[in-house]
């Protein structure tokens, strides 16, 4: 993997503490910063690539007198469902 050199400002205090941190656990800055950046990256791709299963139950989907309808139409008729 070819690596490259860049110039990033960092906060004295920040900077301060991962030294710290790099010194403690016995490595580099480099490899620190590197480690936090991967993770903050796959946070995001997965955040990103979250998908919800397309599910029904029973199997019937959605009632036909509720095509179109909007949520709150829905939420009122599941909460009224108790009330027959």
């Amino acid at each position: 993997m070819a690596n490259m050199k860049t110039t990033v400002d960092i906060a004295d205090p920040v900077l301060r503490e991962a030294r710290k941190v790099a010194a403690r656990e016995g490595t580099t800055l480099r490899m620190l910063i590197e480690e936090g950046l991967r993770r903050t990256l796959a946070d995001r791709k997965r955040q990103k690539g979250f998908r919800l299963r397309l599910v029904s139950f029973g199997g019937r989907g959605l009632r036909p007198e509720l095509r179109g309808a909007s949520w709150d139409d829905i939420r009122d008729l599941s909460y009224r469902r108790g009330e027959e």
